[in-house]
């Protein structure tokens, strides 16, 4: 008895089982179910595969290389520095060519520090003073400018005054400029070079134009419609695209993040594969009202007078600080992707089957005669 009972069982695995299709003559059930597969054929279509390119591969491991140079010429004309040429070996820093890169258009200079004694600055909280106790030889002033040497500086009995301490002397200016100094700065041009490549497909191009006219870089500037493969930017330009005026920024400098994106149909070929531009300024929030606004640093020149004493000029310089960046993706046909977006589509089809089953089943008026059709009991 148990032998054959096991023996049915293990047959039964050989059996083929289909399901029972019932035409069920009911219009609203019948409409609802093609208005589903419409949907389902719509959204594979148009969405899947149109729109989002399902039957592609996709690479998005884009690798770049990031070449600047930068071009033009200013003058200054100030009671410390006098008349200087600036050149882009002067404002742009670092001078290499990087992909993040600063131009000055506007300094502060302390010119001819030496070494010894003087006042501390006023606006350092921490050297303040009512007499010499109150500041300890040897020990440094906390954001100040050197070593407190012992001695209190009063005008008077009555007043604050500061420490006297060691350091680079006199100590630095400090008061907000006006207007930027370099005022052709926006005239400045930036000559930006892209090597991209997305290894999965060994694909290569850069955002220059293929051609052998060595003097087509000389007399171009960029333009989406005209000059799209001329990488040659203005800085004003630059500022106008990302929505601000360059004057208003070069006086206490911005931060400006340059976006180039590859996005490639290499289904298309290689003259389909375009860079794309976005500009966009960075140091200031949606609110605008922010104190962080600007971009500034020092940085100082060194030199020894007919003596051999050493001095040094302290300059704080603001200015645009260019961030560029590089995305991308590519896509090419695969048919593996093909037939996972397929198959997802014929399961969805399964779904909206289900769903009307349902609502045949469970929600029409007929449902329990419709019941009795679909699923037979056996005793």
């Amino acid at each position: 008895m148990a032998g054959s009972f096991f023996k049915g069982r293990f047959l039964s695995l050989f059996d083929y089982k289909t399901e029972k299709y019932i035409v069920a003559k009911n219009k609203k059930v019948g409409v609802l179910y093609r208005l589903i597969q419409l949907s389902i054929i719509g959204y594979i279509i148009g969405w899947v595969f149109v729109s989002k390119k399902g039957y592609q591969e996709t690479d998005e491991a884009i690798q770049s290389s990031i070449i600047t140079k930068l071009k033009g010429v200013s003058v200054t004309n100030t009671t410390e520095s006098g008349l200087l040429v600036w050149g882009p070996e002067d404002y742009v820093i670092p001078p290499q060519g990087e992909a993040v890169l600063f131009v000055v258009t506007n300094f502060l200079e302390t010119p001819n520090q030496k070494l010894g004694y003087c006042a501390e600055s006023l606006k350092v909280l921490d050297g303040h003073c009512r007499e010499d106790d109150d500041c300890e030889e040897g020990k440094l002033v906390a954001a100040g400018n050197g070593i407190r040497s012992g001695r209190c500086l009063r005008k008077d009995e009555n007043s604050t005054g500061t420490c006297e301490i060691y350091g680079w002397c006199p100590i630095e200016r400090k008061f907000k400029p006006k207007t930027p100094l370099l005022t052709n700065a926006e005239n400045f041009t930036i000559y930006i070079k892209n090597f991209i490549n997305f290894p999965k497909f060994t694909f290569s191009k850069s955002n220059v134009f293929e051609t052998t006219d060595d003097s087509y870089l000389r007399k171009c500037r960029f333009d989406e419609e005209l000059h799209p493969y001329c990488p040659i930017f203005r800085l004003g330009d630059i500022a106008r695209r990302a929505g601000c005026n360059f004057q208003d920024m070069a006086t206490f400098g911005a931060s400006i993040g340059i976006m180039i994106e590859w996005y490639c149909d290499l289904d298309k070929g290689y003259s389909h594969c375009h860079p794309q531009y976005h500009f966009t300024r960075l140091d200031i929030s949606v609110s605008k009202q922010t104190i962080a606004a600007g971009f500034n640093f020092r940085h100082t020149r060194y030199f020894r007078n007919a003596a051999g004493e050493s001095y040094r000029s302290l300059f704080k310089v603001y200015g645009i600080r260019f961030n560029i960046m590089v995305h991308g993706e590519a896509g090419k046909f695969s048919i593996i992707p093909t037939l996972i977006n397929i198959g997802s589509g014929l399961a969805l089809m399964g779904a909206g089957a289900f769903f009307c089953d349902m609502v045949l089943l469970y929600l029409m008026k007929k449902g329990d005669s419709y019941r009795e059709r679909k699923f037979e009991g056996s005793k």
